[in-house]
């Protein structure tokens, strides 16, 4: 069959995700999607349980973003952003400046979260370069930190924990104190910012940045913290003369609860960077955002000219579907999806924790998590057919089996997923 000469191709020519050519995963072929179900290519249709990496927060196939591609391509689907704007661009960026915090006002149109993030750490070291202060270059975060896969964000990236050790001893070097463990207000204690607090203190002549992703450590381990955590770096962050980046790629547009997850902690960012759902999972977009003391600061010099253009900046196409996502998200009833998602992954996925290959069970908006004791390195030839198997589409990753379904999901559909991972665990168990 032809699905099946395809998967044979794949296999033996087509690099995937941290996947290897020399030794192939198991991979299932797409030929449509609608709403939260992927048609393979055998007949079957699978329950996207990961918002194809978090970003179809409206689904797939929507009308509306259907529209507004079909319509943009029409009129140009791209042109160079070097001396020539266009409406798509300017649109979008007065709405995530609506959207955001009232400080951020200025918009950098990225290629995607990695580039986000690289263009966040240009600005920051740019804005001390331009103070007279080029000493000021290193970044400090925490453990258990992803932010990308470029080099600048494997950097800020956990060096040992994370996906990226093999490249550590050509990285910069950047502070990284231990990662906070606090997942309640309620139950905060200030040793948990004491290892920050120090690095800070010890280094500022030299911290260009901290950057943090905000309550939600996503792919180095989907660890959550509290909003306590965020207060005490950004009042730290002023004391001694640092900038903020927060890294929303994965939180923004409303993954956490709140529009930005920044918002539980009522602070701001000097940068912001967005990403993933920006444009419902349509095109790669992503945007850095940043207020007037970043702006000014790099402007010190005299040129105030940000180092960074890349060949498909601000594409017309992306920016009019991320505008037509962004009104699709703002018109909707989004909170009180996320609130329901988040209730029924409480109930349904909580009584998980009393297996004994369980570690924790944890739950933040629309993110569910199922943490084990012992990795699943040993178990990934089989789990991922017993997993479409089920009707689902889960990607576990570590010793995570986590999901984070698109808002538009129904109660039926989310106890699928969650019932497929009581499965998984039960197979693991045997």
């Amino acid at each position: 069959m032809e699905f099946q000469d395809n998967l044979q191709f794949d296999a033996k020519h087509i690099w995937h995700p941290y996947s290897s050519v020399a030794r192939p995963s198991v991979i299932h072929e797409v030929i449509s999607a609608n709403g939260v179900r992927l048609k393979l290519a055998d007949g079957r249709e699978i329950i996207d349980g990961m918002s194809s990496w978090w970003s179809t927060i409206h689904g797939y196939n929507h009308p509306r973003l259907n529209a507004a591609a079909k319509m943009q391509i029409d009129h140009m689907s791209h042109v160079m952003f070097g001396g020539l704007t266009h409406q798509p661009a300017i649109e979008l960026s007065r709405k995530l400046i609506e959207m955001t915090a009232e400080p951020l006002q200025y918009v950098f149109l990225a290629d995607s979260g990695s580039i986000s993030v690289e263009v966040a750490i240009k600005m920051a070291i740019q804005y001390w370069f331009a103070q007279g202060k080029p000493k000021k270059q290193r970044l400090l975060t925490i453990r258990n930190a992803y932010h990308g896969d470029t080099f600048g964000a494997m950097a800020v990236s956990d060096p040992e924990n994370g996906m990226h050790s093999m490249f550590e001893h050509v990285l910069a070097k950047h502070l990284f104190a231990p990662e906070p463990t606090c997942q309640n207000d309620e139950d905060w204690q200030d040793d948990d910012i004491s290892g920050f607090r120090q690095l800070i203190i010890e280094h500022n002549d030299e911290i260009a940045a901290v950057i943090l992703e905000p309550l939600v450590q996503g792919a180095g381990g989907m660890r959550f913290y509290c909003p306590e955590y965020l207060r005490q770096v950004r009042a730290l962050c002023d004391q001694h003369n640092v900038l903020l980046i927060l890294d929303e790629i994965a939180t923004g547009f409303g993954r956490t609860g709140s529009l930005f997850a920044y918002e539980q902690a009522d602070i701001c960012p000097d940068i912001l960077c967005v990403g993933k759902a920006l444009t419902g999972g349509y095109m790669t977009l992503a945007a850095t955002l940043c207020n007037d003391k970043v702006v000014n600061g790099i402007a010190a010099d005299g040129s105030g000219v940000l180092m960074h253009g890349p060949t498909f900046m601000g594409n017309p196409l992306a920016c009019r579907v991320a505008c037509e996502s962004l009104d699709l998200l703002m018109e909707s009833d989004w909170q009180q999806q996320v609130e329901t998602i988040e209730t029924q992954l409480i109930n349904e996925l909580m009584p998980y924790q009393s297996m004994n290959l369980v570690k924790d069970v944890r739950v933040k908006g629309a993110i569910g998590v199922v943490e084990l004791h012992q990795p699943l390195d040993e178990h990934m030839d089989w789990l991922p057919t017993f997993i479409v198997d089920q009707g689902v589409w889960i990607r576990p990753f570590r010793n995570l089996i986590y999901i984070m379904p698109p808002y538009i999901i129904n109660e039926d559909d989310l106890t699928v997923l969650t019932g497929a991972i009581a499965k998984i665990l039960e197979q693991l168990s045997r």
